[in-house]
């Protein structure tokens, strides 16, 4: 089974600097291709070893966590009916 890659390929948009007041200019090129437009919210993380960070649009991860609640919930009720065949002593599928 070949499980495809969620982050899509690593691509490099080119530099930013941080200035003096530590703000940074996100260049054009990148906030078109990703949708992100004045007063997006973007949420900062901290990747492998605490070496990289993270920005992620905030309604990108809240669309995601949306997601992962709805397949959580299909695989508890998944569990749950196999718990009860299991307590029953039917076969399961």
């Amino acid at each position: 089974m070949r499980i495809k890659n969620v982050w899509g390929e690593p691509k490099c948009f080119g530099s930013a600097t941080v200035g003096p007041k530590g703000q940074m200019v996100i260049p054009v090129n990148v906030r078109k291709e990703l949708g992100i437009d004045t007063g997006t919210t973007l949420l900062l993380f901290t990747g492998h070893e605490s070496r990289m960070l993270v920005l992620l649009p905030a309604d990108a991860m809240e669309q995601a966590l949306t997601m992962m609640s709805e397949r959580l919930a299909h695989f508890e009720k998944l569990v749950e009916g196999y718990k009860s065949k299991a307590a029953t002593g039917e076969k399961g599928d």
